[in-house]
């Protein structure tokens, strides 16, 4: 396993207080159960989020906050999460423990269901900071980052239609 470096232990708030933030909505034909059911399952992540090749839980269930997994994506980058918020159907939130890239200085996601009268809309925050060549490139990448995470959300619409179409 490539070497980890320790990443500074951010609580919840960073997704609204850090100087890098992606933020993007989805409405989804789904209930929030169903929502969080997909977001909770270790296989799914890589069906919608293309970067991520593999995901595994490393702490038992029942899941919640202080639950920990390892997540890998594409050009080895792994990052060690653990969760700082566990309310099914509502919000999950996680940061980076650790990750393979050692200019990534704090990394956390947040997920907030909110029921719709169509289904729910999903709101991901994703908030980042790094040393001086990481904000760099954040800055000069970020239009197109964002592009990327709004596809992530679309690619999740469009698997959760599949999977929770009627019959």
């Amino acid at each position: 396993m490539p070497e980890l470096h320790p990443c500074e232990l951010v609580d919840a708030s960073f997704t609204a207080t850090a100087r890098h933030r992606f933020v993007n909505s989805v409405e989804l034909a789904v209930t929030p159960e169903q929502v969080f059911e997909v977001l909770a399952e270790a296989d799914t992540w890589p069906k919608w989020a293309s970067v991520i090749t593999h995901v595994e839980w490393t702490s038992p269930e029942p899941r919640g906050v202080g639950t920990t997994r390892t997540v890998r994506m594409r050009a080895g980058m792994v990052g060690d999460e653990e969760f700082l918020v566990w309310e099914p159907f509502r919000r999950m939130a996680f940061r980076f423990n650790a990750s393979t890239v050692k200019g990534i200085t704090a990394f956390a996601e947040n997920y907030d269901i909110v029921p719709t009268a169509e289904g729910c809309r999903l709101t991901w925050t994703l908030a980042m900071s790094g040393d001086r060549a990481t904000e760099v490139s954040l800055r000069l990448f970020r239009p197109v980052m964002n592009l990327t995470f709004r596809r992530f959300l679309r690619n999740l619409r469009t698997l959760t239609d599949r999977r929770y179409a009627a019959v």
